[in-house]
């Protein structure tokens, strides 16, 4: 199955969603479509047990969303949730029957972080995976479940580090500080990943479906609190001093594949 930023390949009860969305993998409305055509796709096959996402980019796995336009994400992500919100639509993916596993090699910042964290277990290239919540030196906040999902795996010190600095961090610091499930070497991720997928795919689908809600039921933050998280990036955006920084930082490569391979540093300062 190929749409126009995802294709699919089927193994079994296994489906591999790889993600090209150029040039740089960003969270617009396209790929927002697709992605919510997939999950419903792959909710209604009743073989389906395990989505794997992957990127077809080496430097980027999803960047962050596409600050141009906000706004048609939600619209994109109320076709599966019946709400405007890509948060909503996130939390949708963590509560479903599939299981989901994020493949991680390049960048993955933002939202892209924040569908990781939706995500049931992430596994990073040691050699490449960047990670980072850039949120805050733009004057947001990370507002699509990443205030919810960091805070409860790491704890608030660490939480707090990683939103409130706005650097990036590398798979092995993401591995060690809970972001992620485990940091392999690039040489042996897709194999880890392709073997354990097939294993979980293999066990019974009603103990599968109940262990992972009952999990949610203790570790996936409520739907209002994401709905709240939603509202404040909201207002966020439209604060004066946060789009003054968003076009300084478009005019220093903000969205642009070069500028971005160094997020952190781009914006360390943009007063």
């Amino acid at each position: 199955m190929r749409y126009q930023t995802i294709e699919v390949r089927q193994d079994g009860a296994v489906w591999f969603a790889d993600i090209a969305a150029p040039p740089m993998n960003l969270l617009g409305a396209d790929l927002v479509r697709d992605l919510v055509s997939v999950i419903r796709l792959a909710e209604a096959d009743g073989e389906c047990a395990v989505v794997v996402f992957t990127s077809a980019d080496p430097d980027y796995f999803i960047s962050h969303a596409d600050a141009v336009g906000l706004g048609k994400n939600g619209e994109q992500a109320a076709k599966l949730t019946g709400e405007p919100s890509v948060g909503m639509l996130f939390r949708y993916l963590s509560a479903s029957r599939l299981v989901t596993i994020a493949q991680i090699e390049g960048r993955v910042r933002g939202a892209g972080s924040e569908f990781v964290l939706a995500c049931d277990m992430s596994f990073a290239a040691r050699e490449s995976a960047i990670f980072g919540q850039p949120e805050h030196a733009l004057g947001l906040f990370p507002g699509a479940g990443g205030v919810q999902h960091l805070t409860r795996l790491m704890g608030r010190g660490r939480a707090l580090e990683i939103m409130l600095s706005s650097e990036d961090y590398d798979a092995d610091l993401a591995e060690r500080y809970g972001w992620i499930n485990r940091a392999l070497p690039a040489s042996t991720l897709r194999e880890f990943v392709r073997l354990l997928a097939r294993r979980i795919a293999g066990f019974p689908l009603q103990s599968r479906t109940v262990l992972k809600d009952r999990v949610n039921a203790i570790a996936l933050a409520p739907a209002e609190d994401f709905r709240r998280d939603a509202e404040l990036f909201g207002a966020c955006v439209r604060s004066p001093e946060t789009q003054d920084r968003v076009r300084t930082a478009m005019t220093r490569g903000l969205q642009t594949r070069d500028g971005e391979l160094a997020l952190g540093l781009l914006v360390a300062d943009l007063a």
